[in-house]
């Protein structure tokens, strides 16, 4: 009946057949969820699919009588973390797209590699995160004021993007510890815009790390894994 074109035509059918079943999950896991889901796709392990919602991999059948929340999914021919490599591309951004305008720019030697963070002043992982990145060379830090942990990371925010030299006031605090006061009375828009931006990535961290290829690192960080990031995206 369908001729030579049977084989496209079967392919159509199972290709919509599959986007049925992902859409089906996808309805039934917003409604347990009570939240969005960005993506629904076949593992390719156990019949189970992969849902990606609110930052996060899950994993159900085809008849969701069972999710998994915080599961890691390996490979076990090749012992491979499947769930890590697949958050990695699921979390990316594109970081052209990042408002750099919005964020504290520190430059060290010629400024060649590049790499934003979303902080919290108030943040301890931060100013680790922050004296760690002062041994670095030849490199461009852009810094997100992003305070999430309370009132006082608004105000801190505020006195760091209101003075004249945002990078200088950012370190004094993060790195060397000296007390903050300068005014609040500039223009700090750009600090709410930091704050919509970060959950709209649904970053609910700090520090967050991203890199040029997109790549995202949620919390701390060791500094060689950073040089060694930094020289890849590159």
């Amino acid at each position: 009946m369908f001729g030579k074109r049977f084989p496209a035509v079967l392919a159509a059918c199972l290709s919509l057949g599959v986007m049925a079943d992902e859409a089906d999950i996808r309805k039934g896991m917003e409604a347990k969820l009570g939240t969005k889901v960005e993506s629904v796709t076949k593992s390719g392990y156990m019949g189970l699919y992969e849902v990606y919602a609110d930052g996060n991999v899950l994993y159900t059948d085809e008849k969701m009588t069972a999710i998994m929340v915080g599961a890691q999914l390996i490979d076990a021919k090749t012992m491979k973390n499947v769930t890590e490599e697949r958050m990695k591309k699921l979390s990316a951004i594109k970081f052209s797209e990042l408002p750099l305008e919005r964020a504290i720019k520190q430059v060290k030697g010629d400024g060649r590699r590049v790499l934003a963070t979303f902080e919290d002043p108030n943040c301890g992982y931060c100013k680790r995160l922050a004296k760690d990145l002062q041994k670095l060379d030849n490199v461009t830090v852009y810094t997100f004021l992003y305070p999430i942990l309370s009132e006082d990371s608004v105000r801190k925010s505020r006195q760091i993007w209101c003075a004249s030299d945002r990078a200088k006031a950012w370190s004094d605090w993060m790195v060397e510890g000296r007390a903050l006061n300068g005014k609040e009375d500039c223009d700090v828009s750009a600090i709410a815009r930091n704050q919509e931006l970060g959950r709209r990535l649904n970053i609910t961290g700090t520090p967050t790390i991203f890199f040029v290829d997109g790549e995202r690192v949620p919390g701390a960080m060791p500094l060689a894994r950073i040089e060694q990031k930094l020289n890849q995206a590159r």
